[in-house]
């Protein structure tokens, strides 16, 4: 899930997707690949420090992801994040972690999650990413970790112009990554009702990318909004918060099932 503007619904999608493929019974690992821990928080119940010291940064730098998996239940692990994943450019850069160990890095620093994720993506139906809301080398090892990428819109005009150059970072990840990184789908979200232009730019970006827009449109609703306060489990709202994401998910399987 992916657009370098912030507030689109990346991580409340990720998870959200997380909890449907689980309960259908697919194998999910989701991944936290933004420092503010927000799909952390979400699907673990608990304050993203604490996992610090074991979270996906510390995977990346020890080159050991299965040590830094949580199990959340039977179907869904989750590989977390901190806010100390915001060191992690520096750790490519200069070897020096936040604890203040010398750990040099060797290689592609495009590539780092898509090599650790190698010895147990086989145990997964389904790897997830939530990323951050910046064209980083978090969203870059993202992108190329990946084999189909989500779009977020936030109906709003700095998301439209946001989404060429995020579209331009997805034919970078094809071209240098090892995964030939495809456009899935762009999700149309936090859609508010009450403003026209919100629908004006649903329909623009629907006629600039006819092909890749789900039918789908995600509107503001309270339950999913609380989803971060109640969370997944006994939950009261849980059914109103994902009615309508049921929708998209049937259309991502599709599409999934049909590349």
């Amino acid at each position: 899930m992916g657009i370098q503007k912030g507030g689109c619904g990346k991580s409340t999608t990720t998870g959200i997707l997380s909890y449907l493929l689980k309960e259908d019974g697919y194998r999910v690992l989701a991944i936290d690949m933004d420092s503010q821990g927000n799909l952390t928080e979400l699907l673990s119940e608990t304050p993203s420090n604490e996992f610090m010291g074991r979270s996906v940064l510390e995977a990346m730098q020890q080159d050991n992801v299965e040590e830094y998996i949580v199990s959340i239940n039977d179907n869904l692990d989750l590989l977390p994040a901190n806010n100390f994943l915001a060191t992690f450019p520096r750790w490519i850069y200069t070897g020096k972690t936040y604890q203040g160990e010398n750990l040099p890095f060797q290689g592609n620093p495009s590539l780092i999650l898509d090599q650790i994720l190698d010895p147990v993506k086989d145990k997964y139906d389904f790897i997830l990413i939530d990323t951050p809301p910046s064209l980083s080398e978090q969203t870059t090892n993202a992108l190329c970790a990946s084999e189909y990428v989500v779009v977020m819109f936030e109906c709003s005009n700095w998301c439209y112009s946001a989404i060429p150059n995020f579209m331009d970072s997805i034919e970078g990840a094809r071209t240098f990554g090892n995964k030939d990184t495809q456009v899935l789908g762009i999700l149309r979200t936090m859609n508010d009702v009450r403003r026209s232009d919100a629908k004006a730019f649903n329909e623009m970006i629907e006629e600039d990318y006819p092909k890749e827009v789900f039918q789908t449109i995600i509107t503001r609703k309270a339950p999913t909004g609380r989803l971060a306060l109640y969370g997944f489990n006994e939950n009261p709202e849980i059914r109103q918060a994902l009615d309508q994401y049921r929708n998209f998910y049937k259309e991502l399987i599709e599409r999934v099932k049909g590349q």
